[in-house]
């Protein structure tokens, strides 16, 4: 009697490419199904997605920009927060979202094959829809203040691509974690919540000491939210290429380890979860 034995590729993160794409109808109905689900049986619906990203720039700009006088470099302070909660709301929500996707989709992976890699991406684009809501806001608010978009502005789906990486990366790492120790989805929000002050969504990244400098830009998301900035407000704020770099070279080992680590566990996750 014939056997027939599936063994993995043996790559460094084992990914099979023509695999991925032959499930894409797959990863489009669940990240179409993430949109629809988020929003579903609420009161006022993708409103929501304008209501999060306003309040957050009136509060920053109450505690920052009010209270504590934090410098803005010239641009007003309500753009400056906004500028800085439009990605960094995207990357808060892609977290949460993905780092909790495999255990929500349990009953899929315990009953039928397909690549489980799809399940968090799938959970991270979804967030794609709020992020194009929240940024037409940013664009009327700049027109509001009759700021210009500088040429800068073609770079910004490059940060955006990184901001999707950086928060795969971390996703990958979470939800694979999340199968074993549920502990994780309790320490997710703590972590997102700390992040939205050590990130510098309602204040300049140019009031940090130079001296912190480095460690501030350790957090990867430093690099996404201040580049965000230079490429809508040109010279106003300057672009940390030290940082950008750092934080790039950082989102690629969190990308890669966290892939390495996802492939590696995800044969396990029918049996644990």
């Amino acid at each position: 009697m014939n056997e027939l034995v599936i063994r993995p590729k043996s790559k460094f993160v084992s990914l099979d490419f023509k695999e991925l794409w032959a499930y894409r109808e797959l990863f489009l109905f669940l990240a179409w199904r993430d949109v629809m689900v988020k929003y579903k049986q609420t009161a006022i619906g993708v409103v929501w997605a304008v209501i999060r990203p306003v309040l957050t720039m009136i509060v920053f700009t109450v505690i920052f920009g009010k209270v504590a006088h934090l410098p803005s470099n010239d641009i007003p302070y309500p753009l400056l927060t906004l500028s800085g909660t439009v990605p960094w709301q995207f990357f808060a929500n892609a977290l949460s979202e993905s780092s909790n996707s495999v255990v929500a989709n349990a009953q899929m992976i315990s009953k039928v094959y397909f690549p489980r890699l799809i399940i968090p991406t799938s959970a991270i684009l979804s967030g794609l829809v709020d992020l194009g809501i929240s940024f037409l806001i940013l664009m009327g608010m700049m027109a509001w203040y009759r700021i210009t978009p500088t040429v800068n502005l073609l770079f910004l789906p490059l940060l955006v691509l990184l901001m999707i990486a950086c928060a795969l990366g971390i996703g990958l790492w979470f939800s694979a974690l999340n199968v074993e120790y549920r502990d994780v989805r309790y320490i997710v929000p703590f972590l997102v919540q700390l992040g939205t002050y050590v990130s510098p969504v309602g204040f300049s990244g140019s009031v940090i000491p130079e001296k912190w400098h480095l460690l501030f830009c350790l957090n990867p998301m430093v690099g996404v939210i201040n580049g965000f900035r230079w490429s809508l407000f040109g010279g106003k704020e300057p672009l940390d290429q030290n940082g950008l770099l750092i934080g790039a070279l950082i989102t690629v080992l969190l990308l890669v380890s966290g892939a390495w680590h996802f492939r590696r566990t995800e044969k396990t996750f029918a049996d644990i979860i």
